[in-house]
């Protein structure tokens, strides 16, 4: 075969993939976009589990007794039930230096003085890898028993709970799986939670785009299952999902919710992540992705499958979340209009 030939073979296949792959968008878009018609029900609102994700200052003593009780007035109102305070990262070997949090048991004091009904998890983390250029192994057993070492010290000094969030986290990596083991076992009966990649949208889906980008977007039913199953509560981050329009995100955030309520049993919490920021990975995601989008969607999955009650949305983060992000939050998940 001649060299132009050659060419003309590797275009025409090029242009094939390019339309496969624009057919499967379209398609995906539809899918979304159907996902999100219709009207949520009355009924279909918080029911008292939702979250928040908190922002490191809590804990290394930038804020005071005022600063909580300040966010008190606007908590004693909502339906969240849980806090994940920023209180790592853990270091590259795994341990979680106390001069991290020299703050905690003060603002663990002033928090149970006004919020006694609250329940505050340390959020603990930290970029997954080899251990090279300052990520953490958690395939070595070591690392993971500085791991665990480290929240069971916080859970000690008073926090009602553990969050781990770990990135990138692969699906079926059983390294993660024994950490969330091993840490129930050294924090007992306190609560264990976790935030998790997105769920797979379709079969097939996970691995194309682990070769785009490099690592799991998305993981299996199967290992979400898992996850699940070794914590009290699953907070998926359902967020930069690259979708370029509200009324896709909104179908994104049906879906999401549809299969986790599907595959997390009911005497376990499943929180919906909620982008309370407003510098997403991807520019567009901006414009498309809000609190209120992914309320309506949780309304709308709800109201297709039936009411849970613990069932909430988990709002990311406290220190870029707006007075927009907290109207939306209230006007269409706590008390809709």
């Amino acid at each position: 075969m001649t060299i132009r030939g050659t060419i003309r073979r590797v275009t025409r296949w090029a242009v094939i993939v390019l339309a496969v792959l624009l057919a499967l968008g379209v398609i995906a878009a539809a899918a979304l976009r159907i996902e999100f018609a219709g009207s949520p029900a009355a009924w279909a609102r918080t029911t008292g589990h939702d979250a928040l994700w908190m922002g490191h200052a809590w804990v290394d003593g930038r804020k005071t007794a005022a600063d909580v009780d300040a966010l008190a007035l606007r908590l004693r109102q909502s339906g969240i039930r849980d806090v994940y305070v920023h209180s790592g990262p853990f270091e590259a070997d795994g341990t979680l230096r106390a001069d991290k949090y020299p703050g905690a048991a003060d603002f663990l004091k002033w928090w149970k003085e006004k919020l006694p009904g609250v329940r505050v998890s340390a959020w603990l983390g930290q970029v997954v890898g080899d251990g090279s250029g300052g990520t953490l192994n958690l395939a070595d057993p070591a690392t993971r028993a500085r791991v665990v070492a480290g929240a069971k010290a916080l859970a000690d000094l008073g926090f009602d709970g553990v969050h781990y969030d770990f990135e990138p986290v692969s699906d079926g990596d059983q390294s993660f799986l024994d950490v969330l083991t091993q840490t129930r076992g050294a924090i007992g009966a306190k609560l264990l939670s976790a935030a998790t990649q997105q769920i797979e949208p379709l079969p097939g889906m996970r691995f194309p785009l682990r070769l785009a980008i490099g690592h799991d977007k998305y993981w299996t039913p199967g290992y979400f299952r898992q996850v699940a199953d070794l914590t009290d509560q699953v907070a998926i981050m359902t967020y930069d999902s690259w979708t370029p329009l509200p009324s896709l995100y909104g179908g994104h955030v049906v879906r999401q919710t549809k299969l986790a309520m599907g595959l997390v049993p009911e005497n376990k919490t499943v929180l919906i992540g909620a982008p309370a920021y407003h510098d997403h990975l991807v520019a567009l995601s901006d414009f498309a992705e809000s609190v209120g989008s992914a309320a309506d969607g949780v309304r709308l999955a709800l109201t297709e499958d039936g009411p849970r009650s613990n069932l909430g949305l988990a709002l990311y983060v406290d220190f870029a979340a707006t007075e927009e992000d907290w109207k939306e939050y209230e006007t269409t998940w706590v008390r809709p209009e």
